[in-house]
């Protein structure tokens, strides 16, 4: 159910405002094939901001990206029921990723364990953004995450990184 509010209909909103933000947003139902197609929207609208805005967008920012919504949006598939909103947002070199649900128990990382199957996906998140923020809201809850766009030396992000 990726639907938006964009006056040409299409399914993807895009806005570029004067502050140099560019903005999109796309809701699912979480249903079968949900996660492929917000890992699209990433990527669609990362390649979006390169071709069509000039941004420079590294091949790793674009990889990460889409990994970081796909382990949120399995998130969402596994422990919040109903739909969820994806916002992505360029700002300078950062790319804000934020996943809303309705679930209400925050996400917590596991202790490390190599022997574990499964349940890795916040801690990959963790591994590889720069910011990570999760705040209940009146209904579910908010995870935002910050991934630099740019590589710094050694082919690794721009910037620094909390961990």
């Amino acid at each position: 159910m990726e639907r938006l509010t964009a006056s040409c209909g299409t399914d993807q909103d895009r806005r570029s405002a004067g502050t140099g933000v560019l903005a999109g947003s796309a809701a699912y139902d979480m249903g079968s094939g949900e996660i492929a197609r917000a890992r699209g929207f990433a990527r669609d609208f990362l390649s979006d901001a390169q071709s069509s805005h000039g941004l420079d967008v590294s091949t790793r920012a674009l990889d990460v990206a889409q990994l970081v919504v796909s382990e949120l949006a399995t998130n969402v598939c596994k422990y919040a029921p109903g739909p969820c909103l994806l916002d992505l947002e360029v700002d300078g070199g950062m790319l804000v990723i934020t996943m809303w649900d309705s679930g209400s128990v925050l996400p917590t990382a596991l202790h490390a364990d190599p022997t574990r199957a499964g349940q890795h996906g916040l801690e990959i998140v963790l591994a590889v953004c720069q910011s990570f923020e999760v705040r209940r809201e009146p209904v579910g809850k908010r995870i935002r995450v910050g991934i630099s766009l740019l590589d710094g030396p050694g082919d690794g992000p721009a910037g620094p990184t909390p961990w």
